[in-house]
């Protein structure tokens, strides 16, 4: 990545994402993912002083599939992470990365002006903004 032109984490984020309440069940979380095509669900906070919550894929099979649990009788806020980590649409992509690895995550929401923008991953951070054409 050439040092002239700052790649900012808004030009590779994807805005594509589902945001879901806590109460939802795995199950359903499942489906919304499939339908939607993600890898991430945001669960929405219950009040103003709440923090964003993270689901991913990962966390249903280590939670609800190794351990044997019925998705359909578990909630993503028995297995979100929350708080979720999230980055600022502003930043620039060489210190997302930092901050990924340096947290072992490997996505994470997209905050502007207090609220979820989009969600960034490496591989967007790799395939969108790595070459970009300037």
């Amino acid at each position: 990545m050439s040092n002239d032109k700052v790649v900012r984490v808004r030009d590779v984020m994807m805005n594509t994402y589902a945001m879901v309440e806590g109460l939802t069940t795995v199950a359903e979380a499942i489906r919304i993912a499939k339908r939607r095509q993600i890898k991430a669900l945001i669960v929405d906070k219950r009040h103003e002083d709440d923090e964003y919550g993270i689901v991913l894929m990962n966390d249903i099979a280590k939670k609800v599939l190794a351990l044997d649990r019925s998705p359909e009788r578990t909630n993503v806020y028995e297995i979100m992470t929350k708080p979720a980590l999230s980055v600022s649409a502003d930043m620039d992509v060489r210190y997302c990365a930092r901050l990924f690895e340096r947290f072992g995550i490997s996505r994470a929401p997209v905050i502007e002006d207090g609220e979820i923008r989009g969600m960034v991953s490496y591989n967007n951070i790799v395939l969108n903004g790595m070459l970009r054409e300037e």
